[in-house]
């Protein structure tokens, strides 16, 4: 099963969990300091709040943090990146890497106006954010040579 992630940063993490669980009739999948993810059936969606009062407005660095599509395994990951490779979109793996309070496989690409998406599994719980660079103030991969022109993103993971 796949789904749409949606990840924000939010200026009060304890009001917006209250609203979104309110909004979706569901209480957090995961809560951490300054963290809650939402695992949402209907519609399929995981909504992940990070906290970051700096974070908010508009636009890629405002309330977006980044977006994403879980699927169930690593094969997937893989198929997807090669998928994304044959397309032209150069995407940059990541593979076991702990952020969002999780060891995730992944892939990143970016949309023409810079905003990340990454495919991802979750292989297990992680109880700290303990990735290199990680920060829930920007949720986007490391920098590599194999990184779009943008090369005054931050370099963190998530």
């Amino acid at each position: 099963m796949s789904r749409l992630q949606l990840a924000l940063n939010v200026t009060d993490i304890d009001a917006a969990v209250d609203f979104y669980t309110r909004f979706f009739g569901t209480t957090p999948a995961k809560r951490r300091r300054g963290y809650a993810n939402f695992v949402i059936a209907e519609p399929p969606l995981k909504l992940v709040l990070m906290e970051n009062a700096a974070g908010r407005g508009t636009g890629v660095g405002g309330a977006l943090n980044h977006l994403g599509v879980e699927v169930d395994s690593t094969d997937e990951v893989q198929a997807e990146t090669r998928r994304l490779s044959a397309e032209g979109l150069a995407p940059i793996v990541q593979e076991s890497t702990t952020c969002c309070y999780a060891v995730q496989d992944k892939a990143w690409v970016d949309d023409p106006d810079g905003a990340p998406w990454e495919v991802y599994t979750v292989l297990a719980d992680a109880p700290e954010e303990s990735g290199p660079g990680c920060s829930t103030e920007h949720c986007v991969p490391a920098e590599t040579d194999a990184m779009s022109s943008d090369r005054s993103r931050p370099s963190t993971c998530c």
